[in-house]
């Protein structure tokens, strides 16, 4: 009886161990993907910030010449936009825009932290972003 009473448990037993690991690793299957998706949609944040100026950039050029732009270098040399060095090292950006509505789209390049060839779309006509970032890409 004496011994059972002066002996103390120093330590957590294994099972306690394997009970924490489980619950660590099923937090971590949860919120894994979900951190990946909101870096995505970080990364992207910044292509659909141009794509909006874009936007209204080339809406203002159709009002001033009656025609839509063509390209990026376009709306810059005409004075209608100005994008930074920066985002075009990590961005290239396409326009095909007409009277229904038409496209804007970003593709990533080399300098881009999550890499090159991702693309990020503006549809016009449904006004929504669609591509890398967007929660279509997860479907």
């Amino acid at each position: 009886m004496k011994l059972i009473k002066n002996r103390k448990q120093d330590g957590f037993t294994m099972i306690e161990i394997m009970v924490v690991v489980v619950i660590v690793a099923i937090l971590a299957a949860i919120a894994i993907p979900t951190y990946v998706e909101y870096v995505k949609g970080a990364y992207a944040s910044e292509a659909k910030s141009v794509i909006g100026n874009i936007e209204n950039a080339s809406k203002m050029y159709f009002q001033t010449y009656g025609e839509w732009p063509s390209d990026v270098e376009e709306l810059e040399r005409r004075g209608q936009l100005e994008v930074d060095r920066s985002t075009k090292l990590k961005w290239t950006f396409e326009i095909n825009l007409s009277d229904e509505g038409g496209t804007i789209a970003a593709e990533s390049t080399e300098e881009m932290k999550g890499g090159a060839g991702k693309r990020v779309t503006y549809d016009r006509s449904r006004g929504r972003y669609i591509g890398y970032g967007s929660p279509e890409e997860a479907q």
